[in-house]
């Protein structure tokens, strides 16, 4: 092969291999990603038999997409096995909130279905959830499991601890 064959085939690689790092730069952010730490949980008995769970958490955004909530579910780990609680709307949270003082103040949003998440953001909110079992089960707990599903039907699970 000659000099010449060479030296171009290796401009021709060299210029294929800075377009594709362009692309796969000005890609960068354009994939739903949502990042989420808990912040503070609190519980409070509803009778004998029934808690409700108050999960604080900050969620990032990193993308450079809009994120859609579909549907927000909330599972507690204990030793047991897993228990699924009944996440609480909006309106519900605020009548939890002034029936049960020991929770202290609501200050965050919920977290609901079509609640949307800007690009590149970082908000706190907080999710409500009723569990079928007694405060003391509750708090001893291995963990909470929160499960965001967005529009698209991508889920994405956030453990506590």
């Amino acid at each position: 092969m000659s000099r010449n064959f060479l030296i171009a085939f290796g401009a021709g690689l060299a210029l294929i291999g800075l377009l594709v790092a362009g692309v796969m730069f000005m890609q960068r952010g354009d994939a739903i990603e949502i990042q989420a730490k808990f912040l503070k949980v609190r519980t409070a008995p509803l009778d004998d038999d029934s808690t409700v769970a108050v999960v604080d958490l900050r969620i990032t955004n990193p993308s450079n997409l809009v994120l859609e909530i579909r549907q927000v579910q909330m599972e507690m780990e204990d030793a047991g096995g897993m228990r699924t609680g009944d996440v609480i709307g909006e309106g519900d949270t605020k009548r939890v909130f002034e029936a049960l003082p020991v929770l202290g103040q609501k200050y965050l949003d919920t977290l609901s279905m079509r609640q949307r998440i800007s690009s590149r953001s970082t908000r706190d909110y907080m999710v409500a959830a009723r569990f079928s079992v007694p405060l003391a089960q509750v708090d001893a707990r291995k963990r909470f499991i929160l499960h965001v599903e967005e529009a698209d039907g991508k889920i994405f699970d956030f453990k506590e601890r």
